[in-house]
């Protein structure tokens, strides 16, 4: 799950989901219209979206909003459509740019506007900036605490040597020690494991091996990668992994770890917003996916904010409102209580009654940072060295393949390179 916003109750309800993107925008004397186009989860519901609208449109007056909301979770693919139909949207929140930004699509982001920032140039695009870096988020691995003292597990594990042994030792107990899935449209939630696997085996090393392939230096199916595909594919041949699950939904998956059917659940960093609003009927612990040899690598990734349209009716109006949404203090609040977020606006504070899941997950990330060991998240990367458009996309539908066993980890890299060149051709 990509970057994403928020905010509390409001004003007024705007229009609801359907398409209208740039082609249907109209400015009047001093109004405008803006569509805007958004997703929604169950940490983000419709309200929560129209009261950060309406508090972000109290201060920004003669701009009416026309809501869109993605279909799914992927409103990168959505505002394709979109565009391939002319209803370009005219603010967009969580958009992956690549693609966008190249074409000319998107309006670029001055110093000053980014100055609030605490990394103003990140995801850059050609030395350019399309995308508000409002936020970090990260891939870690949350853990059931009553199954790890029912296996006499009593601290996470610091290595990958004993990540293997808490699996083996959950098996042991009948306890399944991973909850995974990725079924459907959100076949993208099965990426976790891999994410992990790639930040501390080729990312740790290597951080621009994404810049290196697209400069044809490496390979999917150069050694680092393979093994660390490898070691997802292990996971679940060992019965780590329960394959039934690969058919869940992102919700189902959630959920399916919030009944206790699995001990340890990798995922993103919003995760913890939910386990603190309506706690498990077990504490949940927050640990980095160990590397082999124990030295830190989080897979983490900061943007996730506005982008606004080049051909929006009114940019300049366009680029107030959207700062107005997100740097709004509530809104900021919202986002972290409703999303987990780590802000990265200069001055914020996340409120002191957080719960105590966010408060490990942000120490852990603070910590991660500080020892200079946050790395790209694979799949998730933006900015200049970033996965083509589309690429993602297949390679969740090969990790399908891989944790299913219809697919040999260095299949898995052969599979990537042939959709590389596809998706670059």
């Amino acid at each position: 799950m990509l970057l994403r916003t928020a905010a509390l109750a409001g004003a007024f309800v705007l229009a609801g989901c359907t398409a209208g993107g740039g082609g249907e925008s109209a400015s009047s004397g001093d109004k405008v219209t803006l569509t805007f186009l958004t997703f929604e989860t169950p940490n983000l519901d419709a309200k929560y979206w129209d009261a950060a609208i309406a508090r972000a449109s109290k201060k920004v007056p003669g701009v009416t909003i026309k809501k869109l909301v993605s279909p799914s979770a992927d409103r990168t693919g959505y505002a394709k459509q979109l565009d391939g139909t002319g209803q370009f949207p005219d603010v967009m929140i969580g958009l992956n740019p690549a693609g966008f930004a190249e074409s000319g699509k998107l309006a670029a982001w001055s110093d000053k506007e980014l100055a609030p920032y605490t990394e103003p140039h990140a995801n850059t695009y050609g030395g350019k900036v399309f995308q508000l870096p409002y936020a970090a988020q990260g891939t870690f691995v949350y853990y059931n605490k009553k199954d790890f003292a029912e296996a006499g597990i009593d601290a996470p594990p610091r290595t990958y040597r004993e990540l293997l042994d808490a699996g083996a030792t959950l098996k042991a107990k009948g306890i399944n020690p991973f909850v995974v899935g990725g079924g459907g449209k959100d076949s993208w939630a099965d990426m976790f494991p891999l994410i992990c696997t790639v930040a501390t085996d080729v990312y740790k090393g290597q951080p621009d091996w994404l810049s290196q392939r697209s400069a044809g230096k490496v390979k999917f199916t150069d050694r680092a990668f393979v093994a660390a595909a490898q070691k997802v594919a292990d996971l679940a041949d060992k019965g780590y992994m329960d394959r039934a699950g690969l058919s869940r939904s992102y919700a189902d998956t959630e959920q399916a770890f919030r009944d206790g059917k699995g001990a340890m659940y990798p995922m993103g960093s919003w995760f913890a917003a939910s386990a603190d609003a309506k706690k498990p009927d077990f504490d949940t612990g927050v640990f980095a996916w160990p590397t082999d040899k124990g030295s830190p690598a989080l897979p983490g990734v900061t943007g996730g904010g506005m982008t606004v349209s080049s051909k929006a009716p009114d940019v300049a109006l366009a680029k107030k409102w959207a700062k107005a949404f997100m740097e709004d203090e509530k809104n900021l609040d919202a986002a972290v209580k409703s999303d987990a977020l780590i802000i990265a606006i200069k001055g914020y504070k996340a409120p002191a009654n957080m719960g105590p899941v966010y408060k490990e997950t942000a120490a852990t990330y603070a910590k991660a940072q500080k020892e200079d060991a946050i790395v790209n998240s694979f799949s998730q990367e933006t900015g200049d060295g970033s996965m083509p458009p589309g690429l993602a996309d297949k390679a969740a539908a090969g990790v399908q393949k891989l944790l299913s066993g219809r697919m040999t980890a260095r299949e898995f890299g052969a599979y990537m390179d042939e959709q590389w060149e596809k998706a670059t051709r």
